[in-house]
């Protein structure tokens, strides 16, 4: 996705370093985030897996810290964003931490789908752009709309399957809040914004890249019932999470095969 970014914005910046830091800092939030996750054993296999093997969790963790930090340093004259995506990155898991000073991040209304989909949007679209300094281009504010509401819509059918997880553990967003037809509202209202900001790039971007920006969009504008009625570890990581890298491989398949 970062790859995609910096191809379809044109970003000109040191990308293996930054490559090196999104993939190390990646690997160390989500064995952080999981390792702070409760579960019961049989809960699903992804989590009965993870819950067997909680030192390779810390591991991988420490890996991708370490990881992250040496591809950070040349980086550092841009501490600021990069600051930012990591503040964003923790404040979604931040209300698993067993600390007092961190519960009331529970009750945030709407945290916790949109600090995962911000972050999301964040690390892989607004903060090449302002690592690479072309952040004012109006087609980032495109992309980065296009990419969130896209991201945002695959979240609320994540959360929809975990509500009544969360809602046991205390933690609020609107996906528990809402009743199924404002669920459902908002979840095609996101999918149409997403298109939306996608067509908006038109007169920037080739014509087939603009089709592998639609394309993940209109799968995802079909498959809310699938979803609901199909909750296994599969469909969820493999289908539903690969809609996000969908478009990106789209691009590299045509910039692969000598398209523009």
């Amino acid at each position: 996705m970062t790859w995609q970014s910096n191809e379809t914005l044109h970003l000109e910046y040191d990308r293996l370093r930054f490559y090196g830091f999104v993939f190390f800092a990646t690997l160390c939030s989500y064995n952080f985030h999981w390792y702070l996750t409760p579960g019961v054993i049989h809960q699903s296999e992804r989590i009965s897996w993870g819950l067997r093997r909680r030192k390779l969790q810390l591991l991988g963790c420490g890996i991708g810290m370490i990881g992250a930090i040496w591809f950070l340093i040349p980086l550092l004259h841009h501490w600021l964003p990069i600051a930012g995506a990591v503040l964003l990155t923790f404040l979604y898991s931040a209300p698993k931490v067993p600390h007092p000073a961190f519960r009331w991040l529970k009750r945030i209304a709407i945290g916790k789908t949109i600090f995962l989909s911000f972050v999301w949007t964040y690390v892989t679209t607004l903060l090449p752009a302002l690592v690479a300094g072309q952040a004012g281009d109006i087609s980032v504010l495109y992309l980065t709309g296009h990419r969130f509401f896209l991201i945002y819509a695959i979240c609320i059918l994540f959360d929809y399957r975990d509500r009544e997880a969360d809602r046991q553990e205390g933690i609020r967003s609107l996906i528990t809040y809402f009743d199924d037809n404002n669920l459902s509202k908002l979840y095609y209202g996101s999918v149409l914004l997403a298109a939306l900001f996608a067509l908006l790039l038109a007169p920037a971007v080739p014509v087939f890249v603009l089709c592998s920006l639609i394309a993940p969009v209109a799968i995802t504008s079909m498959i809310k019932r699938y979803s609901q009625e199909h909750t296994s570890d599969y469909v969820y990581y493999f289908y539903l999470d690969g809609l996000m890298m969908l478009s990106a491989l789209l691009h590299f398949a045509w910039s692969a095969a000598g398209g523009i």
